[in-house]
């Protein structure tokens, strides 16, 4: 029935402006939450850039160092080779951590340790605290991973994630990328102790932006179980939980991808040049490729991850044709043009496959235990990066480069096994509207 005095019409327009609140707060709402979300990546991956600089802070001047403390090169990798170890030994530890009290401080933490050891090594002369301050590095570098799954998985929307995921590994590719140009013209300005403290203030711009805006990235609300999640909780006993099967074959996939990576970033240059006589500049100029279009796919990937549940049909795709430009290039005498389009197109299928990897890491890991799995899964990258040297240097020096590329392609395929032998995803279930 109509109140008294309110025609037919005045109701219809009563209804209609309330139709029109509701669909301004929805939309208020909808822009809040993906402001917020903005903001928690954004963190995230400033962080995940440091990290990644830190990373090729030291290759890029190896020379100048060397000749400093008059040792040789193999004394300068000692300090890598610390950093390697430490990170592979400590992060599944600080995973457990960073699920323990929180990720925030930790990140925080190990953003302030890492600048904290660069300023020791450019401010303090001496080879061998420049050995301990690499692994003090690789002390603060086991935080990354698992802090930064950790937040983005327990805040970002589910309809986001992929996105979320693509971008934070693109800064990680960013800070790769930019870390020798920017190294080398400080050195070469200033000299590289002024290249290290450069770092370490980065380090320390990064830990103030998240001490004064890093409430954005807690959350109250309890992330809702996904499908095909394990059912442990935070209280389970987690190591059975990192040694069940669905986690031990994220670990194996992580270390295949690192030694198929490590194959192609720093033996296919020399390799290149040994079996087809490939002028060093025209396969530095392949590798960039390969880089530059991996960084470009990660954001594709980020796109695709969130069109679809099926991961590792993606990555399975993926790593099929990969397998066949490495093939390619290790087989075939290309020319310059031929041997750079091939080289990108693996680097553009290279990027679009690491949103699905980490998003087939997600989808097996309960709520509450996201950084000691990240941590762990993510120690398979430190394995990669400590045997793939060995094997690839090794098979350089017994003149067998046709094999790095054989090699490459074997790994790359063992890392397509782990993915199609995966148990198929749970179907979809309705989420609730946080």
């Amino acid at each position: 029935m109509l109140r008294r005095g309110l025609s037919p019409a005045s109701v219809s327009a009563n209804f209609r402006t309330r139709q029109r609140r509701e669909v301004v707060l929805v939309a208020e709402e909808t822009g809040s939450a993906w402001r917020r979300d903005a903001r928690v990546i954004g963190l995230i991956s400033a962080a995940h850039f440091v990290s990644h600089f830190y990373i090729l802070l030291l290759p890029p001047i190896f020379g100048l160092v060397k000749a400093e403390y008059g040792v040789s090169y193999t004394a300068i990798g000692l300090a890598l080779t610390a950093f390697n170890v430490v990170s592979a030994a400590l992060q599944t530890p600080t995973g457990f951590l960073v699920d323990r009290v929180g990720p925030r401080a930790i990140l925080t933490g190990g953003l302030l340790l890492g600048a904290g050891a660069i300023a020791v090594a450019a401010l303090v002369p001496g080879y061998w605290l420049l050995v301990v301050a690499f692994a003090l590095l690789g002390l603060a570098n086991t935080v990354y991973h698992p802090c930064d799954y950790a937040i983005l998985s327990a805040t970002i929307e589910g309809k986001r994630i992929g996105k979320a995921f693509s971008i934070h590994t693109f800064a990680g590719f960013l800070g790769s990328g930019m870390a020798p140009p920017i190294i080398l013209l400080c050195a070469a300005m200033w000299g590289w102790r002024s290249a290290f403290l450069l770092a370490s203030a980065m380090g320390i711009a990064v830990a103030l932006l998240l001490m004064l805006q890093g409430q954005v990235l807690m959350r109250p609300a309890t992330p809702a179980a996904r499908p095909g999640a394990a059912t442990a909780t935070a209280g389970s006993d987690g190591w059975r939980l990192l040694f069940s099967a669905p986690i031990l074959r994220n670990l194996v996939f992580f270390a295949l991808l690192a030694m198929a990576n490590g194959g192609l970033q720093n033996f296919s240059v020399v390799a290149l040049g040994s079996l087809h006589g490939t002028p060093a500049s025209t396969a530095n100029f392949a590798l960039s490729g390969f880089l530059l279009l991996s960084a470009v796919g990660v954001l594709v990937g980020g796109i695709i991850a969130d069109r679809t549940s099926r991961h590792e049909r993606v990555a399975a795709l993926c790593f099929a044709a990969t397998s066949t430009m490495v093939a390619l290039v290790g087989w075939v005498d290309l020319n310059a043009v031929l041997l750079i389009c091939t080289m990108s197109i693996g680097g553009l299928l290279n990027g679009i496959i690491q949103p699905s990897r980490d998003m087939m890491v997600r989808a097996v890991t309960p709520p509450g235990a996201f950084g000691k799995v990240f941590g762990f899964v993510s120690t398979g990258f430190n394995i990669g990066g400590m045997v793939s040297p060995l094997l690839y240097g090794w098979l350089m020096d017994r003149g067998q480069p046709h094999l790095i590329f054989a090699l490459i392609c074997g790994f790359i395929l063992l890392s397509l096994l782990t993915v199609i032998t995966r148990p198929a995803p749970a179907a979809p279930r309705p989420v609730a509207a946080e």
